[in-house]
């Protein structure tokens, strides 16, 4: 028993000697929690180039040998750097050339840099930093703050082609953002920046594909937007004659696409508290129209309701839609109008199944005006909390009076560009209503 418990303690002892004596090694399989990932992409020739810089610390199940104080072993370190680039990066980005997939891949140059090196501010300077000289093996970088540059080229027919970019480097960190530029032969550039995995990148997308992409983007935004439906199944849920449905739905297109393009084209407020005020609005809207359908809507004025809170809706859509413009390429105007089919398409479709579903309801389970009230008053209790946590949340910003300075007369000018359409699409939607509710008075006056 002695025996066993001395061979016990000298077994301890070793253990904590090792554990002590060895050298200490970063943790090399956490995940970071922010990644910045810099790439230049530039067809020359006969030849893609794409250029990039990552931290080092995303290569996680790459253990890169340390010195002393966790400072990186350059010289030890770079055998290992190619195969780091190809398990973390080459095969995780996907190239085309039109619609022919780039294969074959080859990692021309490599370089462990520091974290203050500003070579990545241009393309011509990255390329530079990577033929340089290699990093002093003396010097005192920790491995944690290394950066790892990278060049891969590919082979391609001609450097005219148009080139899409397929990126899935979010696996990198918890949270991975991009700055893409893309370099065209003639010198200019065009930048992209994104968190995440974008999905497929035209750099340079020709016109339809800028209008299918964001067709897409549109008919999705409103299908994932719980809000908006809300509003539009408020919006909708006594209406049971044609024409006062071609009304409300005419005038609450026509409004959030005015308010769509003024804030696609720089024309709406730019300060931090207008998003969360919008949003604010957008629950307000919900809740009004719910407490209209439970104290008895009024169908001669509910074009003008989807109107006014369409011009609010606009905003709200808008800003789904100012991230996603950079990838339009020289199509602004384009993509614009395919968002906004795509937003009309999304609220058809939804206007399609729910209608025929309100009426069989009413029809078969509950009576129309109980069920009206039911509805409107689950609705309304959602939309109330979905208010309030919005208000704590628009109560956190700072709201200065502005200016009155040129920019703010400027401002103020844009605005009124924008009012006056606003009126004058109401004016106009006005007439429309009126024309379409001529029958119905025409035939109440032809029955008396």
């Amino acid at each position: 028993m002695r025996r066993f418990r001395s061979q016990l303690l000298v077994s301890s002892a070793l253990a904590s000697a090792l554990l002590v004596g060895l050298p200490s090694r970063p943790h090399a399989h956490e995940i970071p929690a922010k990644v910045t990932v810099l790439a230049f992409v530039k067809p020359e020739g006969r030849v893609l180039h794409l250029v990039l810089r990552v931290p080092l610390a995303a290569m996680r199940d790459v253990n890169f040998p340390v010195r002393e104080h966790d400072y990186l072993d350059i010289a030890k370190a770079r055998p290992l750097l190619e195969t780091a680039a190809a398990t973390w990066l080459t095969d995780f980005i996907a190239l085309r050339e039109g619609d022919t997939p780039l294969k074959n891949a080859s990692i021309t140059a490599l370089r462990i840099a520091l974290p203050s090196d500003r070579s990545f501010e241009t393309y011509e300077r990255a390329v530079a930093q990577l033929r340089a000289p290699p990093l002093d093996e003396r010097v005192e970088l920790p491995w944690m703050q290394a950066m790892l540059d990278v060049q891969v080229d590919y082979a391609i027919q001609s450097d005219r082609s148009r080139f899409s970019i397929e990126p899935t480097l979010a696996h990198l960190g918890v949270r991975t953002n991009t700055v893409l530029r893309y370099v065209q032969p003639g010198g200019s550039e065009r930048a992209f920046t994104y968190e995440g995995n974008p999905g497929l990148v035209s750099l340079d997308p020709s016109w339809h594909q800028a209008a299918l992409r964001f067709m897409q983007l549109g008919f999705t935004h409103i299908l994932d937007g719980i809000d908006h439906l809300l509003f539009l199944l408020c919006l909708v849920i006594p209406v049971r004659r044609v024409r006062p449905l071609v009304a409300i739905v005419t005038s609450f297109t026509v409004a959030h696409s005015i308010t769509l393009a003024a804030s696609a084209l720089g024309l709406a407020p730019s300060a931090l508290w207008f998003p969360p005020l919008i949003e604010v609005l957008v629950a307000l809207s919900i809740v009004y129209m719910c407490f209209e359908n439970i104290v008895g809507a009024r169908m001669d004025r509910r074009w003008m309701l989807a109107f006014g809170f369409g011009l609010v809706h606009g905003f709200a859509f808008s800003f789904a839609l100012r991230d996603t413009m950079q990838f339009s390429g020289s199509h602004l105007v384009t993509a614009l109008l395919a968002f906004n089919v795509g937003v009309e398409l999304a609220q058809l479709v939804v206007l399609a199944l729910a209608l025929p579903l309100l009426a069989l309801l009413f029809r078969k389970v509950v009576a129309e005006r109980l069920g009206t009230i039911i509805l409107s008053a689950l609705v309304a209790h959602t939309a109330w909390h979905w208010m309030l946590e919005r208000g704590a949340g628009l109560r956190g910003y700072h709201f200065a009076w502005p200016v009155l300075d040129v920019a703010f007369t400027a401002s103020a000018m844009r605005g009124a560009i924008v009012l006056i359409v606003a009126l004058v699409a109401l004016w106009l939607l006005g007439v429309l209503a009126d024309r379409l509710s001529a029958p119905a008075v025409e035939s109440e006056v032809r029955g008396k």
